[in-house]
């Protein structure tokens, strides 16, 4: 925070954005103290990222003033901010991936004469110097190619350093990482900000912005909402001023009318991936299945849909054994699945919205190999008006579309196909709070009309929100099953993190 007696660092005035006409930002008025970590909250669309990246240079504000330590500024371009001491780390890293991480350390920054000899050993030793005020262990000779996101973030906070940044933005920093790489970065965003260095913090996971900002500023529908100490909101505070209702009304209480069993797999083994998972889902039901990172639970979804079967084991739905040894076996028996990575295995990104919705059902538009565009149109259309998918066009391409409305595109494809049993890998992930209560209220929806579910989350306060119980795994085992009025985010923890190689098993782990 600011020391007695001085500014803030960055104080913006009246700041409005458009694009064509369509105003995103109305009169901003946000100050950044020098020394905190202060996160920018809203729903996708609510104007959070625009004014980051005003701050950033990316794009130029419509009308408003920014003054930096008490100096007026205009930052028309990245390279002005950056010469001004502001580096913003995208939520995918920027980088030049044939490059070693010394070199991608100082690209930008040089300056001299291009004709300028480069120096490799200085160079290497500027980049373990960098990498050693993070206290990471980076091989800086080794190309950006080979490190993962974790260690490329690490990269991008090393070349803020080697610029001197004041002010550091970091656009959903942990949506690729693992709790334990999580840590690694407040970690270093802590040490940052006690160097007296500001940190802009944009994520949609509350717990990690309580864990790590000092203030929250809210966005909604393009208009700042409200600025506070983050320990003076409750998450159903911060909620309900980001989308206007509180969430509770969305959440998914269970459902009385659990059924008959849907889908049971017994011992179901992929040597090196997971081993003697057994587990059922009942009609009616939402089954959470919980999990560190890498502990297989992705795994065992594709698993039981074909996509890479397990090598032993049984696959019963309704009771009667089936074969899946390919995705179109898996749809034949009922069964959907929404990837993960909706980019690379959910969604055909240059297709249109209509034909990515219809891709299931292609019976249904194309009875003789013919597509019928009246029946792509009708059926596209009925699906965005049920699922509230917010586009331009049907004949957009749905690579255009926020991450929220291209999963909710692939969660209408599925549900055209009238499953009895959906799978659910990580359904929100990069999804903002509005749409999240959306998609809790269409999945508490789908279970109450009889569909069995299988949602695996990485989110704990999701899976204790809409699960009837919650199956935990570690290490490619079933490690526990905790029934819904004995989940707790501390019990999932200690049955999904190892412990010198002992597993607990709560009884009945495997339904």
């Amino acid at each position: 925070m600011s020391t007695p007696g001085t500014g803030p660092l960055v104080a913006a005035r009246g700041i409005s954005k458009s694009f064509g006409g369509v105003e995103v930002l109305r009169n901003v008025d946000l100050d950044l103290a020098v020394g905190e970590i202060h996160a920018l909250l809203g729903e996708n669309g609510a104007g959070k990222s625009t004014f980051a990246k005003i701050l950033a240079g990316v794009h130029r504000p419509t009308q408003g003033t920014i003054s930096l330590a008490g100096s007026p500024v205009e930052i028309g371009s990245p390279i002005d901010a950056q010469r001004l001491g502001i580096t913003l780390i995208h939520q995918e890293p920027l980088s030049f991936p044939d490059l070693s991480v010394a070199e991608n350390l100082v690209i930008g920054q040089a300056g001299g004469s291009p004709l300028k000899r480069v120096r490799w050993s200085e160079l290497a030793e500027n980049g373990k110097r960098l990498m050693s005020l993070l206290g990471v262990a980076i091989d800086v000779r080794q190309p950006m190619r080979g490190l993962s996101i974790a260690d490329q973030q690490m990269v991008e906070i090393a070349r803020a350093l080697a610029s001197d940044s004041r002010l550091i933005i970091m656009d959903e920093p942990t949506a690729a990482l693992t709790p334990k790489e999580v840590e690694t970065l407040f970690v270093i965003a802590r040490r940052l900000r006690a160097e007296g260095r500001t940190i802009v913090f944009i994520s949609h996971r509350l717990e990690e912005v309580r864990a790590i900002c000092d203030r929250v500023t809210i966005f909604r529908d393009g208009e700042k909402i409200e600025t506070a100490p983050t320990a003076s909101l409750s998450d159903a505070d911060i909620i309900r001023r980001m989308i206007g209702r509180p969430l509770g009304e969305f959440i998914h209480r269970g459902t009385s009318h659990v059924g008959a069993v849907a889908l049971s797999v017994s011992g179901l083994t992929l040597p090196g991936r997971f081993e003697n998972i057994s587990f059922d889902v009942r009609k009616g039901e939402i089954v959470g299945l919980g999990g560190l990172v890498g502990a297989g639970r992705t795994d065992v979804a594709r698993a039981i849909f074909g996509v890479a079967p397990a090598a032993s084991g049984s696959i019963a739905v309704n009771g009667k054994p089936v074969a899946i040894r390919e995705p179109t076996d898996a749809i034949a028996n009922g069964i959907a699945f929404v990837p993960e990575d909706r980019a690379i295995a959910g969604i055909f990104r240059t297709l249109s919205v209509e034909s990515n919705i219809t891709a299931a059902v292609p019976d249904r538009i194309a009875p003789h190999g013919l597509i019928r565009r009246a029946a792509e149109k009708a059926i596209g259309l009925e699906q965005v008006r049920k699922l509230r998918i917010r586009l331009a066009s049907l004949r957009q391409p749905i690579g255009e579309l926020s991450g929220g409305n291209q999963q909710k595109a692939i969660l209408a494809r599925w549900l055209l196909s009238e499953p009895e049993i959906l799978i659910l890998d990580e359904p929100t992930r990069g999804i903002d709070i509005g749409v999240k209560a959306e998609f809790y209220e269409m999945i508490g929806d789908l279970a109450a009309a009889g569909r069995a579910i299988l949602l695996i989350s990485s989110e704990l306060p999701e899976l204790l929100a809409l699960s009837n119980r919650i199956l935990v795994m570690c290490e490619g085992r079933l490690t526990a099953e905790i029934p819904r009025a004995e989940a707790t985010q501390e019990a999932i923890m200690q049955a999904a993190v190892p412990r010198s190689g002992v597993h607990s098993h709560s009884a009945g782990a495997a339904a």
